[in-house]
């Protein structure tokens, strides 16, 4: 079997991916990116234009299958492009861009992969290990008032991953405080809790409709955890299946000391 090729961002995600594969006894070959994926991860480095660099980094190790994890920020694209230092490849790719959504831009770069012989698997695919079930991870569960904010932020969040926002809405008392855009999660919980001084605020982050399962899958772990502790937040729901969870049994041990309810929601919704 050829090796697994991995294309790292930022995060614990690639790291896990790695090592969910490997423990599968699977070779992974990890491409990285400069002052982005975890020093952690044993990668080739490349900058995040040298597209084609990253291609013949796989190419050259026999790579015919590969799975994207890890976010690289959006915002990169709104800098210096020249600090990127994209290629010729990179340059003519982001020429052919009809917009720069993440699904647009992701599905051009799948497609250049698929041109040289390379597949991207989807992440559940790849890691399903990572992607926990409906239920509470740990013992806490909601309270009938959270649950209440749940079922309303629900249909929210949706509806913004519909038209490519975000996937995460902060909410108390059944009214919205902050939709995620592009500074990511953690920084919509921050802004949001903001707003409610005195915390139980609950989070909800999905999977967008009709989600690509190659790209940008919802991730959660112990650094979002830390921001919702430092805000004191209720709760946080995951649609269940469609989210990595990091590191879960300590992120069950560390939410249940918190007193956090963290919780999968089926891909249904919540039960009314």
């Amino acid at each position: 079997m050829s090796p697994l090729g991995l294309i790292a961002g930022r995060g614990r995600f690639p790291l896990e991916v790695a090592r969910a594969a490997r423990a599968r006894g699977e070779r992974v070959v990890a491409v990285g990116f400069h002052s982005e994926t975890d020093a952690a991860l044993d990668c080739t480095r490349v900058h995040l234009g040298e597209l084609g660099r990253l291609i013949e980094v796989l190419q050259e190790a026999g790579v015919r299958r590969a799975v994207m994890a890890g976010k690289v920020p959006k915002v990169h694209l709104y800098g210096d492009l020249e600090s990127l230092r994209p290629d010729a490849r990179a340059l003519a790719l982001l020429a052919r861009l009809e917009d720069r959504s993440d699904d647009t831009i992701l599905a051009a770069i799948a497609d250049e992969l698929a041109a040289e012989g390379i597949q991207l698997q989807g992440q559940p695919e790849a890691a399903p290990e990572l992607f926990a079930p409906a239920g509470p991870l740990g013992a806490r569960r909601p309270s009938a008032p959270v649950e209440a904010d749940i079922a309303f932020a629900w249909p929210i969040a949706k509806a913004l991953g519909g038209v490519d926002v975000g996937q995460t809405v902060v909410v108390r008392d059944r009214a919205v405080l902050a939709v995620e855009a592009i500074e990511g999660t953690d920084a919509a919980i921050a802004r949001g809790a903001a707003l409610a001084p005195g915390g139980g605020c609950v989070v909800v982050k999905v999977a967008k409709p009709g989600q690509d399962p190659r790209f940008d899958m919802p991730a959660i772990g112990l650094d979002t955890l830390a921001v919702l502790a430092e805000v004191k937040a209720a709760a946080l729901a995951f649609e269940a299946g469609r989210t990595a969870v990091l590191d879960r049994e300590e992120l069950a041990r560390e939410a249940d000391a918190r007193g956090i309810a963290v919780v999968g929601i089926p891909p249904g919704g919540p039960a009314r």
